[in-house]
């Protein structure tokens, strides 16, 4: 926690605060500034649990730059988080992604981490789909089903052996998520670490990869959205295995 309050101060020292912070956060820190306000009515012990509030509230909104590898094939994290599964399971119909399975790596965000997603790869906003649903604990496998979410699939492009095959990327509302926001439309181009959304208050991304890609990360990995590469298109090392030391 301390390395990422660090490195958090660092970036707002880079980028100045206005830029740092998302705008979809701003009424939520005017919120959380009112409530402080309040509690010094209620003397010092209130006021500093209101200063707490306000300190998170600003930290979860945060949107640092990320540097995002280039080379074509190279597939990005989407979130930041843990890796809680990695499993091959038939994708969610509303993808349009066929029936045969796929790779699904599932990356569960706490509430400190980031919430920006990122764009896995280059490549075209083919179709989006948001279904409204349960709030279930995100780390849960059921939460793929139940829980509200939005899914993107996006058509890859790029000098590389599955240019024109979709990835498949889904927000997931967490325990208390109660809003995913999309920035994007469908036919819209992106590039690899673009921003494309974001899920306010504990959540998880799940990634479906076309078939043959294998991950590139392990079941408790960290990641970072846009940074740490989960796969890559025209490699053919075989799905890694990991433990802990």
């Amino acid at each position: 926690m301390a390395s990422n309050l660090n490195k958090a101060k660092a970036d707002m020292n880079n980028n100045g605060l206005l830029s740092y912070i998302h705008p979809a956060g701003w009424p939520f820190i005017g919120i959380a500034a009112l409530v402080a306000v309040f509690l010094t009515l209620f003397g010092g012990v209130a006021l500093m649990f209101g200063l707490i509030i306000l300190g998170w509230v600003i930290y979860f909104f945060r949107d640092p730059k990320r540097v995002t590898p280039v080379r074509p094939g190279l597939i990005v994290s989407p979130a930041d988080g843990r890796v809680c599964q990695i499993m091959d399971v038939v994708p969610e119909p509303v993808l349009g992604l066929g029936e045969e399975t796929r790779t699904r790596i599932s990356i569960f965000l706490n509430v400190f981490d980031v919430h920006i997603n990122r764009s896995p790869a280059d490549g075209t906003v083919s179709k989006i789909s948001y279904r409204a649903g349960k709030f279930v604990n995100a780390s849960l496998d059921k939460a793929s089903v139940d829980n509200e979410r939005n899914a993107l699939a996006i058509t890859m492009s790029g000098d590389h052996p599955y240019a024109g095959q979709t990835i498949g990327v889904v927000q997931i509302a967490g325990l208390i998520a109660r809003r995913i926001l999309c920035f994007v439309v469908p036919d819209q181009k992106l590039l690899a670490g673009e921003r494309f959304g974001l899920i306010r208050f504990g959540s998880r991304t799940d990634i479906y990869l076309p078939k043959g890609i294998q991950p590139m990360v392990m079941i408790g990995q960290r990641v970072l959205g846009g940074e740490t590469i989960i796969a890559d298109a025209s490699s053919q090392e075989p799905r890694r295995e990991g433990e802990v030391r």
